[in-house]
C-alpha cells in the first residue's frame, strides 16, 4: 500500500553576513541598459495575462474584474485581475486563520529562511520586475530600479530583525527567578499598500507581518494589482505554506471595509491618503460583535514636504535637490517637495536655476527611460491640472502649467512650478501628489521653519545650508519624522532612514527600522522561579 509522503521543507539557509543595501543599478552601463532593454522586451510580451484571487493556497475567479493600464499607454492592458467582493472576506479570512494556527508556530528561522530566499530570487530577476514597475505605474528605470532594491532590502533587513528579536532577553533577571521576554505573533493582518511603490511598500508590510509569523489578507491597490500578483508568486516559488498570504485585489469601499471592520482583522497595514487612513483607524477603533482585542493601526498618509534654502547654501546643490525632489516619479511620492521655502536674498537668483534646471526634464514614455512619465490615471491626472489652474491665478507661473501632449496618448503632465505663492494658500497647504512645486519667499530662517512647519503633515523635509547652528536647530525644530540635510528630502534608505511621519502623515511606524517590526508583535513575559 503507498504511503504518502509530506512535500519536502525547503531548506532553512540563513544568510550570516551582517545587513547591506543592495546597490542601486548604473544604466549609464551599457550592460546593465541592455538587460533593461531585455527585460522591457520579456514583459511587453506577457501583458494582458489574467491573474486569479488567491486565498488559501487555491486560485480563484470571480465575475466582477479590474483592469490594470499602463498609463503611459492608457490602450494598453497590463493584467486583468478578478476583483474580490463582500463574498470573498469570509473564504480569505478562513484561510488566514487556518493558515496562522501552523505558520505562527513555524520557527523564526523557518520564517526567515523565506525572505532571505525570496530577496535571492527577487535579486536574479531585479530587471524583469523593474520592468514590470514601467508599464503598471510609469516608472522611469533609475525609479524602478530603487522600488525593487527596497524590497530586496526588506527581504534582508526584516528576516535579520526577526532573527534579531527572538533573541532579546529582559535588561533585569531577577535573583532566583529565569525571566524571558518573548515578541509573539499578533494573528491575521489586513495589508492595505498604496500604487507609488508598488513593491517596496507592498512587500514591505507583507513581509513584516509573515516573518513576525502573521498572516496576511493583502489588498493591493486597484492601479497596481499586477506587481502584487508577481510578488505573490515569488513568494510561492520561495516556498510560502498556503493561506499565509491571501492575494485579493478588489474594491476599498466594499471588500477593503469589510476586512478592516472584521472581528477576526488583529491589525491594518496601510499606506495611502490622509482621507482614507482616517476612516480606517475610525472603522478599526469600534469593537465588533465577538471582537475580543483592540486593532492596531499602522498607518502613513502622506505628507506636504517642504526644502528650506538659507541664504548662505549652496545655490547649485539645492537646485538639483529641489528639482529631484520634486519631480522624480512625477512628484508621487509621499516624501516628495511640495514647498520650496527660499530666503527672499537668493530668491531670484534660485529661481532663475530651477527654471533652467527644470526645463531640462523630458516627458515621456518610461520604457524609454525618459526622466518622467505619466501620472497614474485619468482621475489624477484631471485633479493636477485643476490646482495647477489654481496656482496660475494665485501666484506666477514659472514653467510647465499643462498637460504634455506631444509625449504621448498617455496620462503626461509638465514639470510645473509656481512661485511667489502665500503661506496658507490652497496649494501651499494640500497635497497635490503630481509634477506641481511652489515656492514661498521667506524673510529669514526664523520664517522658513514657521512655514514649513505649519501644515497639518509632518514627513520629510530638507534644509539646505552651511550654518551649524541653522543645522542643529533645524534637527530640533523642524517637525517632520524624516529630515536630511544638505540633501534632497526623497530616497529614504532601509537601515539608514527609518521611514515614517508625524502628525496627520501617520502613525510614525518607521518602516526600514529597528522598531518596526515590534509593531506586528506583542510582547509576553515570563518569571520562572528557579528551584
Amino acid at each position: 500500500m503507498a504511503t504518502l509522503q509530506a512535500p519536502a521543507r525547503p531548506e532553512t539557509r540563513l544568510h550570516k553576513a551582517p545587513f547591506v543595501n543592495e546597490p542601486f543599478t548604473d544604466f549609464s552601463q551599457e550592460e546593465n541598459a541592455r538587460k533593461m532593454r531585455a527585460a522591457i522586451e520579456k514583459v511587453r510580451a506577457q501583458l494582458g495575462r489574467e491573474y486569479d484571487l488567491i486565498i488559501g493556497g487555491k486560485h480563484v475567479k470571480t465575475q466582477d474584474k479590474l483592469k490594470s493600464i499602463n498609463p503611459a499607454k492608457p490602450s494598453q492592458l497590463v493584467g486583468l485581475h478578478q476583483k474580490a467582493g463582500k463574498d470573498q472576506v469570509e473564504p480569505a479570512m478562513n484561510a488566514a486563520l487556518k493558515a496562522f494556527e501552523t505558520w505562527s508556530r513555524t520557527p523564526v528561522e523557518e520564517r526567515a529562511a523565506l525572505l532571505f530566499r525570496t530577496g535571492d530570487l527577487l535579486r536574479e530577476r531585479k530587471f524583469e520586475f523593474c520592468a514590470w514597475l514601467v508599464f503598471e505605474v510609469s516608472k522611469n528605470w533609475g525609479e524602478a530600479d530603487a522600488d525593487i532594491a527596497e524590497t530586496i532590502d526588506f527581504c534582508e533587513f526584516y528576516s535579520r530583525e526577526a532573527l534579531r528579536l527572538s533573541k532579546v532577553e529582559p535588561p533585569v533577571q531577577l535573583p532566583g527567578e529565569r525571566d524571558y521576554v518573548f515578541y509573539i505573533p499578533l494573528g491575521v493582518g489586513a495589508v492595505i499598500p498604496p500604487w507609488n511603490f508598488p513593491a517596496a511598500i507592498m512587500a514591505g508590510m507583507t513581509l513584516a507581518s509573515i516573518v513576525a509569523g502573521n498572516t496576511v489578507i493583502l489588498k493591493p491597490s486597484s492601479d497596481s494589482p499586477t506587481i502584487a500578483a508577481r510578488f505573490v508568486e515569488l513568494l510561492e516559488e520561495a516556498g510560502m505554506p498556503e493561506g499565509v498570504v491571501n492575494f485579493c485585489p478588489g474594491a476599498g469601499a466594499s471588500f477593503g471595509d469589510a476586512v478592516v471592520a472584521h472581528p477576526q482583522t488583529r491589525y491594518i497595514a496601510f499606506t495611502g491618503s490622509r482621507e482614507v487612513g482616517l476612516r480606517i483607524n475610525k472603522v478599526a477603533a469600534d469593537q465588533a460583535p465577538g471582537q475580543i482585542w483592540i486593532k492596531r493601526t499602522i498607518l502613513e498618509m502622506g505628507g506636504k514636504d517642504a526644502i528650506v534654502v538659507d541664504a548662505d547654501a549652496d545655490l547649485d546643490s539645492a537646485v538639483e535637490g529641489v528639482a529631484v525632489s520634486a519631480f522624480g516619479f512625477q512628484g508621487q511620492k509621499c516624501s516628495a517637495c511640495s514647498r520650496a521655502i527660499i530666503d527672499e536674498r537668493i530668491y531670484d537668483k534660485f529661481l532663475e536655476k530651477l527654471k533652467a534646471r527644470v526645463e531640462r526634464i523630458t516627458v515621456g514614455d518610461p520604457a524609454e527611460n525618459t526622466n518622467m512619465g505619466a501620472v497614474i490615471n485619468e482621475g489624477s491626472m484631471k485633479s493636477i491640472l485643476e490646482y495647477i489652474e489654481t496656482g496660475k491665478k494665485a501666484g506666477r507661473l514659472l514653467t510647465g502649467g499643462k498637460a504634455a501632449k506631444s509625449a504621448g496618448e498617455g496620462y503626461f503632465i509638465e514639470p510645473t512650478v509656481i512661485a511667489d505663492i502665500a503661506p496658507k494658500s490652497k496649494l501651499e497647504q494640500e497635497e497635490i501628489f503630481g509634477p506641481v512645486l511652489v515656492v514661498i519667499k521667506s524673510r529669514n530662517y526664523d520664517q522658513a521653519l514657521e512655514i514649513a512647519n505649519d501644515t497639518e503633515f509632518g514627513l520629510t523635509g530638507a534644509v539646505y545650508t552651511k550654518s551649524r547652528d541653522k543645522i542643529e536647530r533645524a534637527m530640533r525644530e523642524f517637525h517632520v519624522g524624516n529630515l536630511y540635510i544638505n540633501r534632497k528630502c526623497t530616497g529614504a534608505i532601509v537601515g539608514a532612514h527609518p521611514f515614517g511621519g508625524f502628525n496627520m502623515s501617520g502613525t510614525d511606524s518607521k518602516a526600514g527600522g529597528p522598531d518596526y517590526l515590534y509593531l506586528f508583535t506583542q510582547g509576553k513575559s515570563v518569571g520562572e522561579k528557579i528551584f
